[in-house]
């Protein structure tokens, strides 16, 4: 099953999606995406790390997302990916804007063919004012286009505002 939680900063996505892998049973794979950079994203990878069960596997990977779920995708694991947002940004960062396409491309092709369980998380920036600068103004376009291929493809779809699950598309949580 592929399932993607969306929702803003804060609003229990992450925490919904690591109860979601721990209820699935099987044998958990973390799969971070951030590049602690500063000492405040430091800060949230520590928050994350202190929060989950010490043996969940954990593999970080800022880029070559569709290669890691195609490595680690059993019928007996869980892969939680956390968040399509931050690898979207290293995308964005790159020096070469070819790869932005290439990344996204592979990982949506992947995921028809993917055994076991896969829960992605991203944060839903389409819901503010827009963005002055043509950087952020592309980073949420790309990201809306993202969401929308993913929740095609995925059979649950959930936004979670307040720490409350709002099923989307499929079996209600």
């Amino acid at each position: 099953m592929l399932q993607l939680i969306l929702g803003g900063a804060r609003s229990g996505k992450s925490r919904l999606a690591e109860k979601l892998a721990t209820d699935s049973a099987l044998a958990v794979t973390y799969i971070a995406t951030s590049q602690p950079l500063d000492g405040e994203m430091s800060e949230r990878v520590r928050h994350h790390r202190e929060r989950r069960p010490a043996h969940w596997a954990l593999i970080e990977e800022p880029i070559e997302l569709a290669r890691v779920l195609r490595e680690n995708a059993r019928a007996d694991t869980c892969l939680l990916v956390d968040c399509l947002t931050l690898w979207l940004t290293n995308l964005l960062m790159l020096e070469d804007p070819q790869r932005l396409t290439a990344e996204r491309d592979a990982l949506l092709h992947c995921l028809a063919d993917l055994p076991g369980e896969i829960v992605f998380v991203s944060n839903e920036t389409g819901m503010g004012v827009v963005p002055l600068g043509e950087l952020t103004r592309r980073y949420v376009d790309e990201a809306g286009w993202l969401h929308q291929a993913l929740a095609e493809r995925c059979q649950r779809v959930v936004l979670t505002v307040a720490g409350l699950p709002l099923t989307l598309k499929g079996t209600a949580l």
